[in-house]
């Protein structure tokens, strides 16, 4: 079932609220310092959130420099709204704002099943698809 969501930008102004998605899904990297959370919200490019009424039920929060590279670094929607197709409208309207944006790429743990699932249902492809690979510290 649908329900009706209002999807609306924001930053540290809803702190808190974030702070509390990323405990409930225990996304632990980003607890230990409330300092650096505030700094990681006012620093990043976009972050579009869906509200039912005053509630911040998911978020998408991108980086980059909007003209050759959007990064998606979270994308993470509340336990009791997942599968009512919340984090596909947020994806979606995250990639319509950077539609001329030349890459346009994330990162997810290769052994989250649900995680690859929903990406290869929005229609991302993995870099090895695309004749990419990808190296990090």
């Amino acid at each position: 079932m649908e329900i009706r969501m209002e999807y609306k930008e924001f930053r540290t102004e809803r702190m808190q609220d974030v702070y509390g998605l990323y405990e409930r899904a225990g996304w632990k990297a980003y607890l230990g310092d409330r300092d650096k959370l505030f700094r990681t919200l006012k620093q990043s490019l976009y972050i579009l959130g869906a509200f039912k009424g005053a509630r911040l039920v998911g978020f998408i929060r991108c980086v980059g420099d909007g003209e050759h590279i959007v990064y998606v670094q979270d994308l993470i929607v509340d336990t009791e709204f997942k599968r009512q197709k919340i984090g596909k409208t947020l994806l979606k309207m995250a990639m319509e704002k950077y539609a001329d944006v030349r890459m346009f790429t994330l990162l997810t743990d290769a052994q989250d099943e649900e995680s690859n699932a929903f990406y290869r249902a929005v229609g991302m492809k993995t870099c090895e698809e695309h004749g990419l690979r990808g190296y990090f510290r």
